[in-house]
């Protein structure tokens, strides 16, 4: 009789655990045969927390959770009550344990390590170097965000803050604003010529490029307006506007650059997988690696308003397809450049200036997602829009209160970023700040 009670109870744990597992399959991967805190995706960002209950089985997800956001699962049958969280191992936080967010997107946020198929059924990871990163175009999330999604319209202040200044809590005039994988934020500030890293969760940052005053030594800088991170070769890149010029200048203890591209209008920059790099200013250039000349890749009938011209581009986003897109700001549209195309096509706004949802006023920073949205900074209008692929009209994500200091106001934003969970940044200049709007729905 003990044996059938047993035997059942068995049964019954097991159907728990398989009906807990089909309710987080379609949102989670597992780790399995791995301990506590290994890397489970070519995500390095991504580790395995044992699933509360279960034995040598846990879900693979993001490890960039503070300790202080993290509440005990409620016991004794370890549950969570908050939409996509689940009850998981995490002894560095706690001795209990915790309910940890799991979000919609996070088998795209750590997707699985490259697998083979043995002469069973079972699979067996591959551990070499030949396993890959998905790659993201730079400033882009690492999700599909859902055509409806929304974001908090009260902003946290991530960097500055804290009035005009040079002080390292503060920032001038911010105009470029990149997202590191782990949330390290580098801005780009225009009057107090310097490059600033603030590390996540920080109250001031630390000057990683120029900050000795304007200038055209190797070691200054002259009104910058934009950075990006080369990862691969873990250096800045950085349109050194007034000296006009693109500056690489290495990542860590760096005290001088050197100049990579010189005699060039710079206002924006990005760079593809390829390494090569697409520079807005007099249309967008494109320089693969080795190359001084650089070849006109949108806007290569000169300056004007046809569609095989651009006006006064500013910032530029390259997507997997090597499709450009850059916000024009004299005539105030987002065109997009399919590769070798001739011609390019308005995604957003070309309607004049204005403020109605089919108009833009001065575009700045863009973004498109993987579905092919268009973020824009819509700058004399203070406010993001989000422009569907295909759509004849915007709509406002943030910024609907206008122009002001609060945090759910902004003052001639200039640039924007998402970092790979789908949260977005501003820089929002004439407040001195930069902003962070956390991802609230993305789905219907």
């Amino acid at each position: 009789m003990k044996n059938v009670a047993k035997n059942f109870s068995t049964v019954i744990r097991c159907f728990i655990f398989v009906l807990f597992s089909l309710t987080v399959r379609v949102k989670s991967q597992f780790c399995h045969g791995i301990s506590q805190y290994d890397r489970c995706s070519p995500n390095s960002a991504c580790v395995c927390y044992y699933i509360a209950g279960a034995t040598d089985i846990g879900i693979c997800a993001d490890e960039f959770v503070d300790c202080s956001e993290l509440v005990p699962c409620e016991q004794p049958n370890n549950l969570c009550h908050e939409l996509n969280h689940r009850c998981v191992h995490h002894p560095r936080c706690r001795n209990l344990p915790v309910c940890y967010s799991v979000p919609s997107f996070n088998r795209q946020l750590c997707p699985p390590i490259a697998t083979m198929n043995s002469t069973t059924t079972s699979t067996i990871p591959i551990t070499t170097t030949t396993a890959t990163q998905q790659i993201f175009p730079l400033r882009a999330p690492a999700i599909d965000i859902h055509p409806n999604a929304k974001w908090a319209q009260n902003g946290l202040t991530v960097a500055g803050g804290n009035g005009d200044g040079n002080g390292t809590n503060q920032v001038s005039r911010p105009r470029g604003v990149y997202v590191d994988d782990d949330q390290t934020i580098y801005v780009a500030e225009y009057s107090n010529h310097r490059i600033v890293e603030w590390k996540y969760g920080a109250t001031s940052g630390q000057v990683v490029a120029g900050g000795n005053g304007p200038g055209k030594s190797a070691n200054r800088l002259y009104n910058p307006e934009d950075v990006i991170v080369d990862k691969e070769r873990d250096r800045l890149i950085i349109c050194d506007t007034g000296n006009q010029r693109v500056v690489r200048w290495p990542r860590r203890n760096g005290t001088s650059g050197e100049t990579m591209i010189s005699n060039i209008v710079c206002i924006g920059l990005t760079m593809d997988e390829n390494g090569s790099l697409y520079v807005a200013g007099e249309g967008v250039r494109r320089y693969r690696i080795g190359d001084t000349k650089g070849t006109v890749v949108a806007g290569i009938n000169g300056y004007g308003h046809g569609l095989d011209q651009l006006a006064g581009p500013s910032y530029v986003f390259v997507d997997r397809d090597h499709s450009v897109y850059v916000s024009d700001w004299v005539t105030s549209r987002v065109m997009k450049w399919e590769e070798n195309a001739k011609v390019g096509i308005v995604v957003a706004g070309g309607q004049g200036k204005g403020n109605s949802l089919t108009q833009l006023d001065r575009p700045r920073g863009v973004v498109a997602d993987q579905l092919g949205t268009v973020y824009v900074v819509d700058q004399n209008n203070n406010r993001i829009m989000r422009w569907p692929k295909g759509a004849t009209q915007g709509s406002i994500i943030i910024g609907e209160n206008g122009q002001g200091g609060q945090s759910n106001q902004l003052f001639l934003p200039y640039a924007l970023s998402f970092d790979r969970h789908g949260n977005l940044y501003v820089a929002d200049e004439y407040n001195h700040r930069v902003q962070k709007f956390n991802i609230e729905q993305t789905t219907n």
